[in-house]
């Protein structure tokens, strides 16, 4: 038994120093590496949008991403419930809620482009079961992959493939999570995550660590000329 009890704390000794030795060198969750890269740094060319739906003079990628990042500077509670009409107040929010707020950003009304794709193609959605609600079904991760998948161009989940990931992309974890790419990038040109999780940074180095726990299952990117 005690030889049981040592061989169980050595190996979480070394499982915590792998994890900060990850930290340390993948992240700039610790302040020994903050600094920030850009697609510049590693010779990446900052794709843009042939299209400007909202005619605001920002194409439709970086309105995506700068509509993501004002949610992340509001930084409201994250809050998950059932709201009538389907809209959280402006100070609460959860995941999802940075991918509509987002996209309206950019001109687009997420919610009636859902709710139009569940009525037309209810078979693409396992979660709805047949029962659209307007008041939720734009808010659950797997509706969004399920109408991501259906009208939007899908792109790689390999991380190493840094010029792959722009500014505005979408990305999502298996049913749980989802988020928008930041144009900003860590020492590996691995792009930040504007996301809600409740955490206190909104717009950080966490796709790499996130991946970790929670499969990419989902790299999109919007065009509204396929639809």
């Amino acid at each position: 038994m005690k030889k049981f009890f040592i061989g169980f704390v050595i190996i979480f000794i070394l499982l915590t120093i792998v994890v900060l030795f990850y930290l340390i060198n993948h992240s700039s969750i610790l302040p020994l590496n903050n600094k920030v890269y850009y697609a510049e740094d590693f010779g990446i060319e900052a794709l843009k949008s042939d299209i400007d739906y909202d005619n605001d003079g920002i194409d439709d990628y970086t309105d995506i991403m700068l509509g993501a990042r004002q949610d992340a500077q509001n930084h409201p509670t994250y809050k998950s419930a059932y709201y009538s009409g389907g809209y959280p107040p402006d100070n609460e929010g959860v995941c999802t809620d940075v991918v509509w707020r987002a996209f309206k950003n950019a001109g687009y009304n997420l919610k009636d482009l859902i709710d139009e794709d569940i009525k037309n193609n209810i078979d693409n959605y396992p979660r709805v079961a047949g029962k659209p609600d307007p008041n939720i079904d734009f808010r659950r991760v797997p509706n969004l992959i399920s109408f991501f998948t259906h009208n939007a161009t899908t792109l790689t989940t390999d991380l190493s493939q840094i010029a792959e990931w722009q500014p505005g992309d979408i990305v999502t974890f298996e049913n749980t999570h989802v988020g928008i790419i930041s144009d900003k990038r860590n020492k590996n040109g691995v792009p930040y995550l504007i996301h809600n999780g409740g955490q206190k940074n909104r717009e950080e180095d966490f796709l790499e660590i996130y991946s970790l726990y929670s499969k990419i299952s989902g790299h999109f990117r919007w065009n509204a000329s396929s639809n």
